[in-house]
């Protein structure tokens, strides 16, 4: 797959995928991170644009172009558009979006809108069949497949801004630790969850019952235990063993969750210390404490 180059401002970004996935949404981060984004411009017109914009602001981190799957002459030409631009020395990087059909289909209903693809008839499922179809081989070149099927918009921006940064800096994939407390329910998503209620409470400790894992005391009374370090250790390695296997597969997103009861005490302190444990081997994450001020 080709490597974009190191220039910021030869950086092309192509956002696709299925319709209803989140596209729009996608270009607004990276129009949020210095990209100068254009939605539904014909892909042929894509290195003239990059010259224009390269003179008029060096500054840009670079372009994103937003396809849509009605762009029915792009899908067939863009292994040529593609040659043509890296003749040029602009390596076009893919981001493709996706959702489950029964979650796109949901969304269309919700909002009224009909399926571009549900043309002569067909219904929507039978229209997402047909993108899907169309979509098929630039899937497959994408540079990042991201599954916004349970993703918030808050969180669609947390995994586009780390694909974009981590393909910048040369990393493969982008991590999430989140805790939570198991009262609330596991938070959707996760590919990944780990059960540390194993370890003592502080919230049984009366000094410690009304603060946070935030709180050095609790991160000290928690770390304390023996089994708490061992538990990152065995974690730490099976995730070395995973992680290059994921990123393998193509993998662009792992979520890991960590539980304890409330997810107050002891699970956003692991999951600050499993990230920085992961930082010392390369892997670089974000933390989110999915329910520590319930």
């Amino acid at each position: 797959m080709p490597m974009a180059p190191a220039s910021n401002s030869s950086r092309l970004i192509i956002v696709t995928g299925v319709s209803g996935s989140g596209r729009a949404s996608a270009l607004r981060v990276l129009e949020d991170l210095g990209f100068y984004c254009i939605d539904n411009l014909p892909v042929g017109l894509a290195l003239e644009v990059m010259r224009l914009t390269e003179k008029r602001d060096p500054s840009l981190s670079g372009i994103a172009l937003g396809i849509d799957p009605r762009e029915r002459m792009f899908f067939p030409q863009w292994p040529r558009i593609f040659a043509d631009l890296e003749r040029n020395g602009i390596y076009p990087e893919v981001i493709f979006l996706d959702a489950s059909d029964e979650v796109l289909a949901r969304r269309y209903s919700e909002t009224r809108r009909p399926h571009p693809m549900a043309e002569g008839g067909l219904t929507v499922a039978e229209g997402i069949h047909s993108e899907r179809l169309a979509l098929a081989e630039l899937r497959d070149r994408a540079n990042r497949i991201i599954d916004t099927t349970t993703l918030t918009i808050h969180e669609l921006r947390e995994v586009v801004t780390a694909a974009v940064l981590s393909t910048a800096t040369g990393s493969r994939m982008a991590i999430s630790i989140g805790s939570f407390g198991y009262k609330y329910g596991v938070p959707v998503g996760m590919d990944v969850v780990l059960d540390v209620r194993f370890l003592p409470n502080p919230f049984f400790v009366a000094e410690l019952k009304h603060l946070d894992g935030h709180d050095i005391r609790v991160h000290e009374f928690v770390m304390a235990e023996p089994q708490a370090r061992r538990f990152l250790d065995e974690v730490v390695g099976l995730l070395q063993f995973l992680l290059p296997l994921y990123q393998r597969e193509g993998k662009s997103y792992l979520m890991i969750g960590l539980g304890c009861t409330g997810g107050r005490h002891r699970s956003p302190v692991l999951a600050r210390e499993l990230a920085e444990r992961l930082l010392k081997l390369g892997f670089e994450s974000t933390v989110r404490d999915h329910h520590i001020k319930r």
